[in-house]
């Protein structure tokens, strides 16, 4: 039986505040390449929408590139319409589920967006929803119907309305060299945030999502600043003698994690962001670094060669202790962890000048390459975990690339403008 029809207002403010408005400039556009498609995904279709030509193929798009769905059988879809899915023939071509939708302007300026997802084997719907967009939000609602729909598939919830930080380096524009850009995670509606003739590191986004910290080079020494996206206003949090680097911020907000050399040795230290008061974490004769909150808050993890080669580690805040995480290569760094804390992601050299992404479980230590190229670096987790987003190398190519944790899907993002470095998932 069709559920009753949930009426959702997606009021510009709201949506407003899913991309930053400090410039509306498009550049270093990403061009999505689907570099690996899973050999079987259950099958989905998406029906052309009523009186649209932007929304449904965008949703088509987000869930073929999900890995987990493939759309098919648009021979089909004439037979499908608004409350008429014609459960026999989408049976009969083994069709499993089914998405149909209208758009209609409103006398505001915007759209009515009523979409449903039909199961064909239960033939009931899963999803009768009307939604309410400004003109200027299509695609964001159209992610976001992407989101819902995943969710009901799956159980996970959606990440394609989600963006992705990263650094592009672009040697032919000088006074533009390095700019920090966000984007769509398909690579769409880029903005930036930052331009640059020095170099700009370590993206890193605040729990909320409103302000983003990065390392800027910009006074010819290393600084970390923090930025607001809906103003552009900007601080600067860090910038003591020697290195400023490697931002993370606490779960609560409240506290950031960094790398600083200002009593000569690179350690880790935590910034009370209310008082600016600096507490110490490590003290070692080795370089620690690229310390990371574990998602309770409750620790961090950090590269260190104190063992004699780069390796993860993991500081408790309760004991005050360090613990190594990684045993397996000569050289494992740039450790993240999922949102549920139970993956660490990492560049892991096996054997040579090769450096890969691998996932670590938690909980078993049991070490997996995940990459098939071979410079990787920067991993960094989808908030649902389904994903990872790494900067590589392909060829004389600077690119970014999303791979599915089960190795069974991967797109690139390359852009025509120059190398994408550094990218990093924003969090839900």
């Amino acid at each position: 039986m069709m559920e009753t029809t949930r009426k959702h207002l997606l009021c510009l403010a709201v949506l407003t505040a899913l991309s930053p408005v400090l410039s509306t400039q498009s550049f270093a556009q990403l061009h999505l390449e689907i570099a690996k498609a899973p050999e079987e995904a259950p099958q989905i279709a998406i029906v052309p929408f009523g009186n649209d030509q932007s929304i449904y193929p965008i949703v088509e798009n987000d869930l073929n590139r999900s890995g987990k769905f493939t759309s098919s059988s648009k021979n089909l879809a004439a037979t499908a319409g608004m409350n008429h899915p014609n459960a026999a023939a989408w049976q009969a071509a083994g069709v499993p589920y089914v998405v149909t939708g209208n758009v209609k302007a409103t006398a505001a300026g915007g759209y009515e967006v009523h979409y449903q997802l039909y199961d064909v084997q239960k033939q009931q719907y899963l999803l009768n929803e009307l939604l309410s967009v400004p003109a200027s939000r299509v695609r964001s609602a159209a992610h976001m119907i992407s989101d819902a729909i995943y969710e009901a598939l799956t159980g996970i919830k959606g990440d394609f309305s989600g963006r992705i930080a990263y650094v592009l380096r672009n040697p032919a524009t000088p006074e533009q060299r390095y700019t920090l850009q966000i984007a769509d995670t398909d690579g769409e509606q880029p903005k930036t945030i930052l331009t640059s003739r020095d170099p700009i590191l370590s993206p890193a986004w605040t729990p909320d999502a409103k302000k983003i910290a990065y390392v800027s080079f910009e006074t010819k020494r290393p600084a970390i600043y923090v930025q607001d996206l809906a103003t552009g206003q900007r601080e600067k949090l860090a910038s003591f003698r020697g290195l400023n680097g490697a931002p993370s911020f606490s779960p609560d907000g409240q506290s950031m994690l960094f790398t600083a050399s200002m009593h000569g040795n690179p350690e880790i230290y935590q910034m009370n962001l209310n008082t600016r008061a600096l507490q110490r974490m490590t003290n070692d004769s080795a370089i620690d670094t690229e310390a990371r909150y574990a998602p309770d808050g409750k620790s961090f993890i950090y590269t260190s060669d104190r063992g004699g080669s780069a390796q993860i580690y993991r500081y408790d805040f309760a004991t005050g202790s360090s613990k190594r995480v990684t045993f397996r290569g000569a050289f494992n760094a740039r450790g993240t962890l999922s949102a549920d804390g139970r993956k660490l992601a990492l560049v892991h050299r096996p054997s040579g000048s090769n450096y890969k992404v691998a996932i670590q479980d938690i909980n078993t230590s049991i070490t997996n390459i995940l990459t098939p190229t071979s410079l990787d670096e920067s991993p960094s987790f989808s908030p649902n975990g389904q994903m990872v987003v790494y900067a590589t190398r392909e060829g004389a190519r600077g690119l970014l690339s999303i791979m599915s944790l089960d190795g069974r899907f991967r797109m690139n993002l390359p852009s025509e403008q120059g190398e994408v470095r550094e990218p990093a998932w924003a969090p839900k």
